[in-house]
């Protein structure tokens, strides 16, 4: 398949565009500029990033030029869209440490050589905007009516939207503005749940210049019951090996569910659409290896060919026949965290050796049956009580080996 709109459309990652036929015939047939935003919420990009870096490599690819645009400004409101409560407040500092972790995981995906592709940050036009002359510029053009009717705010409004959220659709339109003035950018992308955020843009523009331009959403990435992919027990499936490592990575897109396979193979992956569809209806084993197969991909693509060799063998390792810590992801434990009994709680360990970010993190994993702990080579044995103890005797073969949630084991060394 030659055209890049068809091969999206196919692959399942077209949700809506504000012009359909346009949008197709432009992204087939033409060169264009096109955007990306992100927001520097965090400092490091999860799966749902990962999606949209997917597409803009499609495009990228078949000659399009890629606008990433970092929110430096409209990172220090937040974007309110699917969100119940206001988003954390960001420090400038906070916003620009988590934009530079940004630009290094954008790196491995896009080529941004000889302006192939270009990074932008909206903080250089927007920190230093005069408020009243925005405002008479801007925001004449919108109607609070159909701002408060817009699918991105319903969440909020339940909790009260404050008026600082509410300038957020006024900014993004004003970036597409702003980057279609000065880069020529005809196209705005984004996740389908920043539909009205996006013809808030194109409105914006052919309002305020009379030029025609144009959006499309891109599908969310969603298990098959519906609920946002990329989330465990722990939280968020990070690009960032510190924050979710390889093997953890691994693990995750190896253990999906079967009916979301296919799709994140043509949703994620480069894999042509003609040898997915040979994997279509396999079930059992069978699917199993496509998973490995999506599984070893992905992790590659993020983490390069030799850690995803290394996650591989480690799953093999830990669920194969014979059993064996050889490449298990390892944690460690210092003597002195113990008292002066040789004790430690199995909730203190589980904070102090790095398995659970807080203990109220390891104290729903506990109760919810995610923790089972093995001396040894010992058989696993759940753990339900968070004031249970461990003691130095139960390292009389040097480590335990703890499961977390329903794939995950660390070897737990004592230092």
């Amino acid at each position: 398949m030659n055209n890049v709109y068809d091969e999206l459309k196919a692959r399942g990652l077209v949700a809506q565009c504000t012009n359909e036929e346009k949008v197709k015939d432009l992204l087939n047939k033409g060169k264009v500029s096109f955007y990306i935003g992100f927001d520097p919420t965090a400092d490091s990009l999860h799966v749902g990033s990962f999606l949209q870096m997917v597409v803009m490599s499609h495009l990228q690819k078949a000659g399009h030029r890629p606008i990433v645009l970092f929110g430096g400004g409209t990172g220090l409101i937040g974007d309110p869209s699917g969100k119940t409560d206001m988003r954390k407040m960001l420090t400038i500092d906070q916003i620009e440490h988590n934009i530079a972790r940004f630009k290094k995981q954008m790196e491995r995906f896009i080529d941004f050589r000889e302006e192939k592709a270009i990074m932008v940050n909206n903080a250089s036009w927007l920190r230093d905007l005069n408020y009243i002359e925005f405002l008479r510029d801007i925001g004449v053009y919108f109607s609070i009516n159909r701002m408060l009717a817009a699918e991105c705010y319903k969440a909020r409004l339940e909790k009260g939207l404050t008026f600082f959220e509410l300038n957020y659709m006024i900014m993004q339109s004003y970036d597409f503005y702003v980057l279609n003035r000065d880069y020529d950018c005809l196209m705005q992308l984004g996740g389908d749940d920043q539909w009205s955020n996006i013809i808030g843009g194109v409105e914006l523009i052919r309002k305020k210049t009379g030029k025609d331009v144009y959006g499309m959403t891109l599908t969310l990435l969603t298990k098959s019951d519906g609920k946002k992919m990329g989330k465990t027990e722990s939280g968020a499936i990070w690009l960032d090996e510190t924050k979710t490592t390889p093997y953890e990575f691994y693990q995750y897109w190896r253990n999906i569910d079967d009916a979301d396979v296919i799709k994140c193979l043509k949703m994620l992956t480069f894999i042509p659409l003609e040898q997915i569809k040979k994997y279509e209806n396999l079930t059992g084993e069978d699917l199993n290896r496509v998973k490995e197969i999506l599984a070893y991909e992905l992790t590659t693509m993020i983490h390069g060919k030799e850690k995803a060799d290394k996650a591989k063998d480690t799953s093999k390792n830990v669920f194969g026949e014979n059993f064996s810590t050889d490449g298990m992801p390892g944690v460690s434990i210092e003597k002195s965290d113990f008292d002066e009994n040789g004790k430690i709680s199995i909730l203190e360990l589980l904070f102090k050796s790095g398995l659970v970010s807080s203990k109220s993190e390891g104290r729903r994993l506990l109760e919810q049956g995610g923790i089972s702990i093995a001396s040894g080579s010992n058989p696993l044995e759940k753990v339900l009580d968070y004031n249970m103890n461990i003691c130095l005797s139960n390292f009389n073969e040097g480590y335990l080996v703890i499961k977390k949630g329903k794939k995950l084991y660390f070897k737990v060394d004592l230092t």
